[in-house]
């Protein structure tokens, strides 16, 4: 078992300095609660995917400070010797929790939320976001892409146009939970099990003497899972021919009619079109026709709407990059603080960029569920320790809209924001990947297909309660000036 990476001074300056303050003024130990949300969904998208929480829990486990790190922060001038003293035998000791990998997510709803003794809340943030905003980030954008797909599965190929290594790993690693059946990733599969895949490039067809030895060797080679690219010369004219020869001479004598080809330029439609017929024609109707080159979710789903013949994609750069939209945007915001006896006083962050302003106090959120249908309604967010009736009938009103109103009968809410950490202890049974996909699958089933459109969709409401709006809004009239 490799030793997990020591990111501890993967943080923010300023984590360090405001920690300093903190410990020279007596405010260290005094307890806070942070929530972590995002404000749009990339692409304009309906909803939003949770991913990264695995990667936070590793990094909380392994918050420490070593020799090295406390020499550089001495070099620095700026921290007192026993604030780096303290450092010295820094752990987490607060409480976390968080919405499970997988789950739709919408703006301006917790989707972790932190508590914890000063220092240690606000040291956390950088790591927390980073983590946090990248993978949702793969997932959403993943999804989509799947979503397109209409079924047919979708191999992640990103990594060599990824942001760096933990680009690629951890972006493959979102998008198997957002439904990419594969990754071309080998480090991904094996840290993390998202199944890698692959078979050649053009320059093993280049690398022979003509296309049809380059074929015929790989098909000797690799007999039970061979895919050919047909595009480095002309598709039609030798790429499928060659292949459907080598099939036929090499596989089919020995019961093997698994096979494929992969098109990676062109007009795929086309291509794809008289390459069925072609390969119908010559009886490899089991043969599959794998299509790359450049895609996105609006690609696939006008491939799939033209009539490709096309059973899979694998999607690279804008995948692995969310090139569409690179940023998620989620943030870190202080909603409340704990007195010297324990009482949770609610704080509020006000701008005059209304998106802007923040809900306060501790709280947690319910997803609505139709009995009747099963789908997803809306969700509500609450203080942490109020008792709403769900067998009553539920009225819920747009927290910026008040007069929109809509009252929900025959219900099922459930709470999304489970314990993750008490204490500093880890509490959650961690899924495998495989579970958090599967959860995904069915979390995002449960929504409205006018959620999921891709232009346009519906407005899922995320509304507030009647006493959290009533608190948001005192607090705002109190600071009017």
């Amino acid at each position: 078992m490799k030793e997990k990476t020591n990111l501890t001074m993967l943080c923010d300056f300023y984590e360090l300095t405001m920690g300093n303050g903190y410990f020279q003024t007596d405010m260290s130990g005094r307890i806070c609660y942070f929530d972590v949300f995002f404000r749009s969904v990339p692409d304009k998208g309906g909803f939003a995917l949770a991913a990264g929480l695995n990667q936070v829990i590793e990094y909380i486990q392994n918050l420490r400070f070593d020799e090295e790190d406390l020499s550089y922060l001495r070099s620095k001038g700026c921290f007192a010797e026993e604030f780096l003293d303290y450092l010295r035998t820094f752990r987490f000791t607060g409480d976390i929790w968080a919405v499970p990998e997988g789950t739709p997510i919408f703006p301006n709803e917790p989707i972790m939320v932190v508590r914890a003794p000063a220092i240690q809340a606000q040291f956390v943030e950088t790591f927390l976001l980073l983590t946090l905003n990248h993978q949702c980030l793969i997932a959403t954008k993943s999804n989509r892409i799947v979503r397109a797909a209409e079924g047919r599965p979708v191999a992640e190929f990103g990594s060599r146009r990824a942001q760096g290594a933990d680009g690629a790993l951890l972006g493959a690693r979102a998008s198997y939970i957002a439904g990419c059946s594969a990754t071309a990733c080998t480090m991904a599969d094996q840290r993390y099990g998202s199944p890698a895949t692959g078979t050649m490039a053009h320059s093993w067809v280049q690398m022979f003497p003509d296309e049809y030895t380059a074929f015929q060797t790989y098909c000797r080679l690799y007999p039970n899972n061979a895919t050919l690219l047909v595009d480095t010369y002309n598709v039609l004219h030798s790429g499928v021919p060659n292949a459907i020869r080598v099939f036929k001479e090499e596989l089919l004598p020995r019961g093997i009619t698994k096979c494929g080809i992969r098109l990676d330029s062109g007009d795929l439609t086309y291509l794809s079109q008289k390459a069925r017929e072609m390969l119908d024609e010559a009886g490899l109707t089991d043969c599959k026709i794998i299509a790359s080159n450049a895609l996105d979710e609006y690609i696939i789903r006008d491939l799939v709407r033209q009539g490709a013949r096309i059973d899979s994609f694998g999607v690279g750069e804008r995948l692995i990059t969310s090139r569409s939209e690179p940023v998620f945007g989620g943030v870190y915001k202080l909603a409340a603080v704990e007195d010297e006896n324990g009482n949770i006083i609610p704080k509020i962050k006000i701008s005059e960029n209304a998106a802007k302003i923040t809900t306060p106090h501790f709280k947690k959120v319910y997803r609505i569920f139709s009995k009747r249908t099963g789908k997803a309604e809306a969700d509500l967010i609450c203080l942490h320790d109020e008792q709403i009736d769900f067998n009553q009938p539920l009225e819920l009103f747009d927290p910026d809209a008040t007069w929109k109103r809509k009252v929900f009968t025959d219900i099922e809410a459930r709470e999304l924001l489970v314990p993750v950490f008490r204490g500093g202890d880890l509490v959650y049974q961690v899924p495998t990947l495989q579970e958090s996909r599967d959860y995904c699958q069915r979390q995002v089933d449960a929504l409205w297909d006018e959620v999921k459109r891709f232009e346009n969709p519906h407005n899922y409401y995320v509304d507030l309660s009647q006493k959290l709006w009533d608190i948001k809004h005192d607090l705002l009239n109190r600071h009017e000036y």
